[in-house]
């Protein structure tokens, strides 16, 4: 073990619940899912061992030649069986594939896309089905894995919508699903099981609300309820406790300290992600990444500490809300960066980073580094995505919460708000409590016993923040039973399509803070403030390798053992065009209604473009894009004694010309969104938003919403500090609306 690979010890187990019982699948249906999943990730073997149905077989010498490759890829202190394995491994060989693959059928994905899985694997299973949706009689399972992937291949481009949709969902899929599950993907990329720069943290020793088992509502009484523990309610909590008010912080998520962080990408779908991390529109166009975390989206970004931007605080004064561009704004915002430690006195960027920063100047291109919430600290971890284990960054879970706790606040995990519940006085709707289902963990701290107790629980209060997230505060509004229309409305994602680039040096793309830098020469390319930034991502093989475009599975297998020279970067686009969430008709979780607009795509195809040509002038070797059909990018050496072309380089214009002539469309290109906004606008009337100025709930008292669900529109930029300041706003208006309505009091017993 080298000295850099000796800062932190492996985390200790996160247990997970029990696999859901029964089958989502009958076996002749998994038979083929499975068989479909050999497909993108097929087992490869020589030609002089026997032929096998489900193996993909290929040439001795070939074989040798892919295994000379993977060796020159794969660090010399693993054992020499290691090519081999890689190889020979397949989804199905992995018991762990198809446990987590049942987990996400039965918990994840919604009904209406399981039974339409389920009908096309029927029909695959079919001579006259396979006809149809093949052009072989024989049903899919029983071929070859050689034309199984023409097969694949072939849906990718299909004139049938289905077949196009079930090529994309189902190659995601099963890619992430097996750089999660893997014993040998680590190993062949050379990807440690925890960062090796920095230390372990100390957590914060928080204390729980407990309940024991009984068949009676509990009760719990207090000032401020707030149902949900990110961004927004953390800053409200700390707010409010320090001003003197009883306050309650309850969370559906539960709290997990340092020592378990940061979490394997698996584990972290389930425990710290809404949906296991599986939420996507309804049409699949983009995958939607939110998080479900004790602190919510604070636990799991990227440390991106920007300020709203003056063009978009004067679009949101220009709606009526001339706070945004008051002083007394700037000051909430200046507030909630100085508790943080918000700076760029201690960034060090990586690979990605730096060649993003350079090739910007090198274009003349407008950049700069992204201040970070790490309390004035060098925090270069790229696994924070899985949880701080270092403690460092200054999140809810780390800052805002403990202070609360500190002033006086409780707190509870594992509790499912069900609805807000309002009392009518004086034709007044007002929210006196919340009501939900607390669920405890099992009897030794976990989540894999049956031995865990599920209470009803009423929370009363005076006061009812809902701070549930962008896409769940609207579902708890609807659930409560108010009928404004602009609820689940107004829905911004930020969408991002990426672009990755190999170089000829180890880039080693999970070290160092994630997103530390950002070129915003494209944010206004409508001269309305819609356009695009540029920046990088996060490169935990399963966050990136899914989206890469696929070929053939021995491709994939070889693309992946080179993702120690890549980088990766989104074009964000700050969209005009929203969309909605919806509570589904069958079981109520969120619904996204919501496809990037032929106007947004085109600003963030222009982004893509800008980031080819920033790759180019910093030296990248090879270029990918998230676009099925667009080739790869192969530099050309350069004669010695030539010039070097640089962007004018004619086979360089001629791929530029090919992405545009591709352009981003569904299902082809791949989009994401990490940020999400707007579901409960703020604005200055009923007809138009959903709270006003102060967050309180239009036709309410008592109710507010303070959360990134309130901005008027898309932020442009990441939303922490946004939703921060926002809510520093609202808790203390609302404190001071508290002690009034005691000072009211008090004279009323005079």
């Amino acid at each position: 073990m080298t000295t850099r690979e000796m800062g932190f010890i492996a985390p200790l187990a996160n247990s997970l619940p029990p696999l859901p019982e029964g089958e989502v699948f009958s076996h002749s249906q998994w038979t083929t899912l499975l068989a479909i999943a050999d497909t993108v990730i097929p087992s490869v073997q020589p030609s002089s061992l026997p032929a096998l149905t489900s193996h993909l077989s290929i040439s001795s010498s070939e074989y040798e030649g892919v295994v000379t490759v993977l060796k020159a890829a794969i660090p010399q202190s693993h054992d020499a069986n290691i090519c081999d394995r890689y190889l020979e491994e397949c989804p199905s060989s992995i018991p762990a594939f198809r446990a987590s693959l049942q987990r996400t059928f039965s918990d994840f994905v919604r009904e209406d896309a399981r039974k339409g899985i389920a009908l096309i694997l029927t029909i695959l299973d079919t001579r006259a089905g396979s006809l149809i949706t093949t052009g072989y009689a024989k049903p899919f399972y029983q071929q070859p894995i050689d034309v199984r992937q023409a097969i694949l291949r072939g849906w990718a481009t299909s004139y049938l919508p289905p077949l196009r949709q079930s090529y994309r969902a189902l190659t995601s899929l099963f890619k992430n699903v097996w750089l999660k599950s893997s014993p040998t993907v680590g190993p062949v990329l050379g990807f440690p099981r925890v960062p090796v720069h920095g230390k372990p943290g100390k957590g914060f020793d928080y204390k729980f609300l407990q309940f024991v088992s009984g068949t009676e509502p509990a009760i719990v009484e207090t000032d401020v309820v707030i149902v949900g523990s990110g961004c927004g309610g953390g800053v409200c909590a700390k707010n409010l406790a320090e001003d003197g008010h009883s306050v309650l912080v309850a969370d559906k998520a539960y709290y997990h300290p340092p020592e378990h962080l940061p979490m394997s990408e698996n584990d972290a779908g389930i425990h710290m992600f809404m949906n296991g991390g599986v939420e996507s529109s309804d049409d699949n166009s983009i995958s939607v990444i939110a998080g479900q975390a004790w602190g919510g989206g604070g636990t799991i970004n990227w440390s991106a500490s920007l300020q709203t931007q003056g063009y978009v605080r004067r679009e949101w004064a220009e709606k009526g809300l001339s706070f945004f561009t008051s002083s007394e704004y700037q000051t909430c915002l200046d507030r909630v960066c100085h508790r943080m430690g918000v700076s760029t006195d201690y960034v060090r960027h990586n690979a990605a980073n730096r060649a993003l920063l350079e090739g910007a100047r090198k274009l003349g291109y407008s950049a700069k580094t992204v201040p970070q919430n790490t309390g004035g600290n060098e925090h270069y971890c790229g696994y924070c995505t899985l949880g701080c284990g270092a403690a460092q960054k200054q999140g809810p879970v780390v800052s805002w919460l403990p202070d609360a706790q500190k002033a006086g606040a409780q707190f509870m995990e594992g509790f499912d708000a069900e609805k807000i519940i309002f009392e009518e006085r004086n034709n007044n709707k007002i929210a006196v409590g919340v009501k939900g289902i607390w669920t405890s963990r099992d009897k030794e701290g976990g989540f894999s016993g049956n031995n865990r107790i599920k209470r009803e629980v009423l929370l009363r209060a005076k006061k009812i923040i809902v701070s549930a997230g962008t896409l769940q505060s609207p579902l708890l509004l609807l659930r409560s039973g108010l009928k404004n229309h602009q609820i689940g409305r107004n829905l911004h994602l930020h969408p991002v399509s990426f672009l990755g680039a190999t170089y000829k040096e180890e880039t080693r793309p999970w070290e160092g803070a994630i997103l530390t830098s950002v070129c915003d020469e494209l944010q206004n390319l409508d001269g309305r403030g819609h356009g695009v930034k540029l920046e990088t991502t996060c490169m935990l093989p399963s966050w990136f390798l899914t989206f890469v475009p696929w070929s053939g599975g021995l491709d994939f297998k070889l693309f992946c053992s080179q993702f120690k020279h890549y980088t990766g970067f989104i074009s964000l686009a700050r969209e005009r065009d929203p969309g909605r969430v919806y509570p589904d008709p069958v079981d109520g979780r969120c619904r996204i209604e919501y496809s990037p607009s032929a106007y947004d795509r085109q600003h963030i195809l222009e982004g893509v473009i800008a980031l080819a040509k920033i790759n180019l002038v910093t030296g990248a070797e090879t270029m990918i894009t998230g676009t099925e059909g667009v080739s790869q990018f192969v530099r050309s050496e350069v004669a010695s004694g030539q010039e070097d072309l640089g962007i004018n380089d004619p086979r360089f214009q001629a791929w530029i010309a090919e992405i545009r002539k591709k352009g981003l469309h569904a299902p082809d290109a791949t989009f994401a969104s990490a940020h999400q906004m707007g579901t409960c606008r703020m604005g200055v009337n009923e007809k138009t938003s959903v709270v006003d100025f102060k967050g309180k709930v239009w036709g309410t008292e008592g109710l507010y919403v303070s959360d990134a669900s309130i901005f008027p529109s898309a932020s442009g930029v990441n939303p922490m500090i946004t939703n921060m300041a926002i809510s520093d706003w609202i808790s203390r208006g609302l404190g001071k609306e508290l002690r009034n309505e005691i000072h009211v009091g008090e004279m009323a017993r005079l």
